[in-house]
């Protein structure tokens, strides 16, 4: 893999994420993707569940492009409820391991007003770069 974790000096490591990723090859932008499937529909209204789709549907799009979980060095979260988020964090952590593996990008994680699909309660956007 071409990705490297970048880590400043004498800082404490982070858990679940990277606070930086240097890679080279071909990049891929996934658009904010929802916890809907295929079709568009929504199957559950839990958070953690919604997670769970939506990081499979962003691992579909970077492989549909050639690559996987492991290329993914960048991601954006915006959640709905933030509280809802930090208590079910244990869950999260695992479904995340579940779809992507032990591969912890740069990210991010935002609370927002609102999402455009009332149903959902978070979308998250992805970077990956592909070897070339």
């Amino acid at each position: 893999m071409s990705n490297k974790v970048i880590q400043p000096e004498g800082w404490i490591a982070p858990k679940g994420y990277a606070n930086g990723i240097e890679a080279r090859g071909r990049q891929v932008f996934v658009g904010g993707q929802i916890g809907w499937n295929a079709e568009c529909k929504f199957e559950s209204d839990d958070l953690v569940d919604q997670i769970r789709q939506t990081l499979q549907n962003c691992v579909d799009v970077v492989r549909a492009a050639g690559g996987g979980p492991e290329h993914i060095v960048r991601m954006t979260w915006y959640l709905k409820d933030k509280k809802e988020y930090v208590a079910r964090l244990k869950d999260i952590g695992v479904v995340y391991r579940d779809v992507v593996g032990r591969n912890y990008p740069a990210m991010s994680a935002i609370q927002i007003a609102d999402l455009v699909e009332d149903q959902a309660k978070v979308e998250i956007e992805v970077t990956a770069v592909i070897p070339d």
